[in-house]
């Protein structure tokens, strides 16, 4: 199924605007994320697609050809996932998965078949008659995932599934979870707000900022080429480079660095691991420190901007804290956006 988003906002009854208006189209199976900080109207965003807000007067929600804007969230058919999973603790596996089936009164063979398919795509068979309570968080998402799922809804929306797992867990479940979303060939709508779980699960990310979105785009194309400062320093760790442009060079405290197609109305930025700590860089810089963290050094260096820069020093030993280095940044590694400041 398609969705398209033409001109959807969502003001509330105070007189915030939670959502500016928004169009988006996305494609049948395909996984967008929509990431952005707390208070970015994400949510909102999710919540007009499942039927749970209404947009205000003028925005439309549609699957397919199908104009869906007023139509109730029971008769939507979509999938919903939450961070809580709202799971029944006194119901097995299989009742969970098999719940939202036998609400739509389907033969009593239908629905042992359909549990018994996403059981072993979720790899959840040999669980199919624990409680939930005897679970562990990770199982527990996925059998969110399955019940979601087994009533084959037109889209699939999930809002910060992994947030209720602690860091471990959510970094092992991350890639098990975009393998699901694509073997279930489901187009999904997923909402988070960190940057590395849009960036691996989903096919596009759509960047929100103040209840608009400020750019959508395949990961590799929001990393290499953000559209804006916040988009930079949101998505990765885009370090800003303080200097004065003329003509195309960015002219430092620690020495003048070319740019590709400057213009006095763009700021630089580069991120870490574009910082190279090489003999013959034009680039001088003082190392305020360097921390270990296995495949590389985390070095810390200072006189190159106003404020310090991180470089990703992959070597076999670290510079010594208090030296000068010499600095390199490949032209193309440096990242030109319209000149503001990033968000708060």
């Amino acid at each position: 199924m398609t969705l398209t988003l033409k001109n959807a906002a969502k003001t509330f009854a105070d007189g915030t605007a939670a959502l500016k208006p928004t169009s988006l189209a996305v494609q049948t199976g395909e996984i967008v994320s929509l990431l952005g900080p707390s208070g970015c109207g994400k949510t909102t965003l999710l919540r007009i697609i499942a039927g749970l807000e209404a947009p205000d007067p003028g925005g439309q929600v549609l699957f397919d050809a199908d104009d869906v804007t007023d139509l109730p969230v029971e008769r939507r058919q979509v999938g919903m996932v939450f961070q809580s999973y709202a799971l029944f603790p006194n119901m097995s596996v299989r009742a969970n998965i098999g719940y939202g089936l036998k609400m739509q009164k389907l033969p009593r063979a239908e629905i042992e078949a359909r549990v018994d398919e996403v059981l072993e795509m979720c790899r959840l068979s040999d669980y199919a008659d624990r409680a939930i309570t005897a679970l562990s968080g990770g199982q527990r998402q996925r059998v969110a995932l399955a019940r979601a799922v087994a009533p084959r809804p037109r889209i699939l929306l999930l809002d910060e599934p992994l947030s209720a797992l602690d860091a471990a867990l959510r970094d092992s479940l991350r890639d098990e979870l975009a393998r699901l979303l694509r073997r279930f060939e489901i187009t999904a709508i997923f909402v988070t707000h960190d940057q590395t779980e849009a960036l691996a699960i989903a096919d596009r990310v759509a960047v929100m900022r103040d209840g608009r979105i400020e750019q959508i785009g395949r990961p590799e194309e929001l990393y290499r080429r953000p559209a804006s400062a916040f988009v930079a320093t949101f998505v990765g760790h885009a370090l800003a480079l303080d200097g004065d442009v003329t003509g195309s060079v960015l002219a430092l405290p620690g020495g003048n660095l070319p740019l590709p197609g400057a213009a006095p109305h763009l700021s630089a930025y580069v991120r870490p691991e574009d910082i190279r700590i090489t003999p013959d860089g034009p680039l001088e810089a003082r190392v305020e420190s360097a921390v270990f963290l296995g495949t590389h050094y985390r070095v810390t260096l200072a006189g190159v901007t106003r404020h310090p820069l991180v470089a990703i020093h992959a070597a076999p030993e670290a510079p010594k804290t208090g030296s000068i280095v010499r600095l390199d940044i490949a032209p193309g590694a440096v990242l030109m956006v319209p000149a503001e400041g990033p968000a708060a």
